[in-house]
């Protein structure tokens, strides 16, 4: 779906203290951001309106947050989306950060220098033609880029059967181990799930939510 030009979302954005508009003067840096950079650093990478964002960051004052995006259209919804949350819980959004990123191209804004405990991929684009699936933020050679900076696990959620299956293939020969998969999430997960607009709608279709967390192999010394 293309989204329509807003002229009014970027000078919005850059009037918010947690949007960050430049995230690649920030390689090397990230945890800086933070009041308490000593904090788990958990990015979600695709955050689009910020259904998952707005819940898991006012929930979880012990961890830090980024959430990344590469339309300022959509950024500019989880920046409104964050605000009320916050504004409910009568605290202030001190622990997230939004940033304007093309998510294929992280390797420009993050690096071997950087942290993340953990990276959240939800409902990201399956690019079903094969000469796009290069494309997928699962793909062997997104998660090489991720596995530089990562020192946690990667949670992953889909409505789509085909990403999901292939996303296997993509895990391993990025020299990943799934430590949890299942094809209904809503059935039988032991884990916290942040239910958006966009898994509403998709279960309201008889699509089944999948989802896996995923783990860098270990090297032996």
């Amino acid at each position: 779906m293309r989204i329509r030009h807003k002229p009014w979302a970027k000078p919005e954005l850059e009037a918010c203290p947690f949007y960050i508009h430049e995230p690649q003067k920030q390689i090397g840096r990230w945890t800086e951001l933070f009041d308490e950079p000593e904090k788990p650093l958990y990015v979600e990478l695709g955050c689009g309106k910020g259904g998952f964002i707005s819940q898991a960051a006012p929930a979880h004052p012990e961890v830090n947050f980024i959430a990344m995006d590469i339309k300022n259209e959509m950024l500019v919804l989880a920046k409104r989306k964050l605000e009320a949350a916050y504004k409910e819980k009568g605290t202030a959004p001190d622990n997230v950060r939004i940033a304007i990123q093309n998510i294929e191209r992280l390797d420009l804004a993050w690096d071997e220098n950087d942290r993340a405990d953990r990276i959240y991929i939800n409902f990201c684009n399956p690019w079903p033609k094969k000469k796009h699936k290069k494309r997928r933020l699962t793909h062997t050679r997104q998660l090489l880029n991720y596995k530089k900076f990562l020192r946690g696990e990667i949670w992953f959620k889909t409505d789509d059967d085909e990403l999901f299956e292939e996303s296997f293939e993509y895990f391993e020969e990025a020299g990943f181990r799934i430590k949890y998969k299942t094809w209904d999430l809503h059935a039988e997960s032991p884990y916290e799930n942040f239910v958006t607009e966009h898994e509403n709608m998709f279960t309201e279709e008889g699509k089944k939510i999948k989802f896996l967390i995923a783990e860098p192999v270990k090297e032996e010394k």
